[in-house]
């Protein structure tokens, strides 16, 4: 049987364009999850492992999608081998357990740890950068100005939550967490 498995690092990525890879490869079955892949206890990957038998093809489209590190995707790999399973990276080709297979596999798995090691050095510099910026603040922007907040928890004096958020456009959540930091502030 041919499985696939397709992974993205966080909730806003999208994995449509590897679920359509791997189908145009044909899998029989996808897995996909949306896991951090620093992390080993992927469910949707474990539960992959645990299901491939002898003769089976797991297909990935690159790498970095099924491994942390360059030493995770060579062990990961033997251990298929070891299974009979055969590998298929699409970018890559089919992974043959040989000699030359095995090389190119060591090379390929240490350019693709080097690459994630060289986003996230880039992220840090350019975090690091920004925050040598007067107006630098960490996190997402506020949706709200100060002003609309206060606003709209002077009409939950006399309106609900439910009122106060079809007037405002302000959820109910923000309104709450917004009244506990009023009221620690007035203790």
């Amino acid at each position: 049987m041919k499985y696939g498995y397709a992974r993205v690092s966080t909730i806003g990525q999208d994995l449509e364009a590897q679920i359509q890879s791997l189908e145009q490869e044909r899998c029989d079955k996808i897995f996909s999850e949306k896991f951090t892949g620093t992390k080993r206890e992927r469910p949707q990957f474990q539960e992959l492992l645990s299901i491939l038998k002898e003769g089976d093809t797991l297909v990935v489209t690159k790498l970095d999608r099924f491994a942390r590190s360059a030493v995770d995707a060579i062990q990961i790999i033997r251990n298929l081998f070891e299974q009979g399973v055969k590998v298929h990276v699409l970018n890559m080709g089919l992974v043959e357990n040989t000699p030359t297979g095995k090389l190119i596999l060591t090379i390929m798995s240490g350019f693709a740890e080097f690459e994630r090691d060289m986003i996230v050095e880039r992220t840090q510099e350019g975090k690091a950068i920004a925050k040598l910026r007067e107006d630098f603040r960490e996190g997402r922007p506020k949706k709200f100005k100060k002003a609309q907040i206060e606003h709209a928890l002077k009409l939950l004096e006399t309106n609900s939550y439910m009122q106060v958020e079809n007037i405002t456009g302000i959820s109910k959540s923000t309104l709450i967490r917004a009244k506990k930091r009023q009221e620690q502030l007035s203790e």
